[in-house]
């Protein structure tokens, strides 16, 4: 067939060489198409036929037939190509096609565990699957409720009576005595008697000045103060009893005119008023005013004793 027309101008042989290389590239180009084609056929094939070889194993072990063994095939289908249809490159890639269609069939043909087939829990149990047993329930344990300790009550002891004591007898206040001395702790200095060509008609006691002077026994205060010449300031006392007891030289008295006084009662402080040569008490006693008698054995016969005269 000519394809093209010799041009006016064209080398004579040219334009035949170039129809032959064009016819050449056409009939390679249909061959390509065609081999491509025919492997392209070849792998659906193979890839249905294996497809469909899975398909019946799996349709043959349903799970209706649980005692039903998978048919096992020998080997996977394979299809016959002819040396011209596939050469080259392709043919490596149709061989490795070919190795994983028939590793699927395999797989396909493996049987398959399905779970209705399983035994229920109320079947017998298989030796490959027993149940593990349920642990025992641990026993229950009561407590016992500890006891609690009897408490005795130790019993509460009677209060001891309480010894009646007899009230101490108030002590009986001590009476003052009847009579005492004027100025006890004091030193007698002179006594009743003749003294320096005169009589003296008492007995001296020295203490210092201001010492208190308590009367002899009780009575009733009938002088007081500067009343008598010679005996400065001084306090007279009557004993109801005939005698009186006179008290001179004073620096102060504490008692006046009608006052009733006991034995031992403050009548003035000792000092040196009136004729006197120092601090001291002249006293004296008189039965009747004015009768002076020695006052030693007066004291003594009244129970105070005095040394030195």
């Amino acid at each position: 067939m000519n394809y093209f027309r010799r041009a006016k101008h064209n080398t004579p042989g040219l334009s035949d060489k170039g129809r032959t290389q064009v016819a050449g590239l056409t009939d390679r180009l249909r061959g390509g198409l065609a081999r491509h084609s025919r492997t392209a056929l070849v792998a659906v094939t193979t890839s249905a036929l294996a497809g469909a070889g899975a398909f019946v194993l799996l349709h043959k072990a349903a799970p209706g037939d649980a005692g039903a063994q998978p048919t096992v095939v020998d080997a996977a289908p394979t299809v016959a190509l002819s040396p011209r249809a596939v050469t080259g490159p392709l043919a490596d890639a149709l061989a490795e096609r070919a190795l994983i269609a028939a590793d699927s069939a395999s797989r396909a043909l493996r049987p398959v565990a399905t779970p209705s087939a399983s035994p229920s829990p109320s079947a017998s149990p298989s030796p490959s699957a027993s149940p593990k047993p349920k642990p025992k329930p641990k026993p229950t344990v009561t407590k016992k409720p500890k006891p609690k300790p009897t408490v005795t009550k130790k019993p509460t002891p009677k209060p001891k009576p309480k010894p009646i004591v007899a009230p101490k007898p108030k002590p009986k206040p001590v009476a003052k005595p009847l009579w005492t001395i004027p100025l006890p702790g004091a030193q007698i200095t002179s006594c009743f008697g003749p003294r320096w060509g005169t009589m003296h008609k008492g007995i001296d006691f020295a203490m210092p000045s201001g010492t208190p002077i308590h009367a002899v026994g009780a009575g009733t205060v009938v002088s007081a103060g500067w009343a008598y010449s010679g005996y400065g300031i001084s306090v007279v006392v009557d004993h109801h009893n005939g005698y009186l007891s006179h008290y001179a030289h004073m620096s102060q008295d504490k008692v006046s005119v009608g006052q009733e006084v006991k034995a031992g009662d403050v009548l003035g402080l000792e000092g040196s008023t009136g004729d006197s040569t120092g601090p001291h008490l002249h006293f004296e006693i008189h039965a009747g005013m004015w009768n002076q008698v020695n006052p030693a054995p007066w004291l003594r016969d009244h129970g105070i004793p005095i040394s030195g005269c």
